[in-house]
């Protein structure tokens, strides 16, 4: 899977001819070379500055919110979560794939990411083949219209979108949508409840290990698929809980969350072992299970742990579950981590899941 989308991220082959109506100057650019691999890069450092008291207060106060955890469970997980805990591990002990459970990556996508390698392509025929995707045409128009400066009007043409994005940020989104679960809203409580949280918080994580990649020293492009597939784990696991609970009751004890979580962490990284995903990417969904004070990270853990607690507390001060403007939860974090922490909030108009409304069914 990750070489075939660096084989259409790459650059085009010198015979390739160019299509016409090519697309303006400004939106040609061709996409930045990957960050060099240094030996510093790749080898462990220490956790960022963030205590693990920011990390744990961040994370309980946003699994209540995403379980909507109340005072009903006990400390002892029931039978019901005792099932759909042997269910994840028998899929994580034996041969059963993964990645076979994530239903994801409309038919069109590889067409578009084929068009969008070479440098001149013409925006009248990318428009037809996005048009064909009524997922895609929510996706290019609100990124657009959340993009564009303030003055004049709504833009409503796909054409148009596809010019003020550009061929880079058209490639990110694609690939945000190629990785976007096919996620069935007819389906049973937790996925309908949970699902559109989880990938709205996967892609604003993306988004800020993309913004902060080359600070940390990381390749930009593998760190926004670290964000994008964290949690995808967890959405799978969402299937098992909808048939042990049908009614969405009997399901959220703080045992069972956090074993859930640990396990659904571990199918992530075998689902990016089984689409090829460099091991860099996968170590750093690992480490982030258990992180403690003193335990290194690798840069890419790192700066995913750091793009995780952001993408979170914005989520919660959306949801006036965290006070933003409380420098104690910005503690110990780059001064360009507030930067980060306000280019997060487009993603939510951007998520075609967030009002509830099916994205994709099949």
């Amino acid at each position: 899977m990750f070489q075939w989308l660096q084989n259409l991220f790459s650059a085009p082959e010198p015979d390739a001819k160019p299509e016409s109506r090519s697309m303006p100057e400004a939106s040609k650019a061709p996409p930045p070379a990957p960050a060099p691999r240094s030996a510093a890069a790749a080898a462990p450092v220490t956790q960022n500055g963030l205590s693990f008291d920011q990390r744990d207060g961040i994370n309980t106060t946003y699994y209540n919110w995403l379980f909507a955890s109340g005072d009903g469970f006990g400390l002892e997980t029931t039978e019901p979560e005792n099932q759909v805990l042997a269910s994840v591990a028998a899929i994580l002990a034996g041969q059963q794939s993964g990645a076979a459970l994530v239903r994801r990556l409309p038919g069109l996508i590889p067409q578009l990411l084929q068009s969008l390698r070479s440098d001149s392509f013409s925006t009248a025929q990318l428009s037809r083949t996005i048009s064909n995707d009524v997922v895609l045409v929510a996706a290019v128009l609100r990124m657009a219209n959340s993009a564009r400066i303030s003055t004049g009007g709504a833009i409503t043409s796909v054409e148009h979108a596809i010019m003020l994005l550009g061929s880079e940020g058209l490639r990110h989104l694609i690939t945000s949508v190629a990785f976007r679960p096919i996620i069935d809203m007819n389906s049973g409580h937790y996925t309908r409840a949970l699902a559109p949280r989880i990938w709205d918080q996967s892609e604003r994580c993306a988004l800020a290990n993309r913004l902060q990649a080359e600070e940390m020293g990381v390749d930009p492009f593998e760190a926004f698929l670290a964000g994008l597939v964290q949690y995808v784990g967890l959405i799978v696991t969402l299937r098992i809980m909808d048939q042990a609970d049908k009614d969405g009751k009997l399901l959220g004890s703080e045992m069972f969350c956090a074993s859930l979580l640990r396990d659904a962490r571990a199918l992530s990284c075998s689902i990016g072992r089984e689409w090829s995903f460099p091991e860099s990417v996968v170590i750093a969904i690992g480490e982030q299970t258990g992180v403690r004070k003193g335990v290194q990270q690798s840069a890419m853990g790192r700066l995913l742990s750091q793009s995780d607690y952001l993408s979170k507390l914005r989520i919660l001060a959306e949801n006036a579950l965290a006070d933003p403007a409380d420098p104690a939860l910005f503690k110990g974090l780059p001064a360009s981590a507030m930067h980060c922490y306000h280019a997060l909030n487009a993603i939510a108009d951007d998520n075609p899941l967030v009002d509830g409304t099916p994205a994709m069914t099949s």
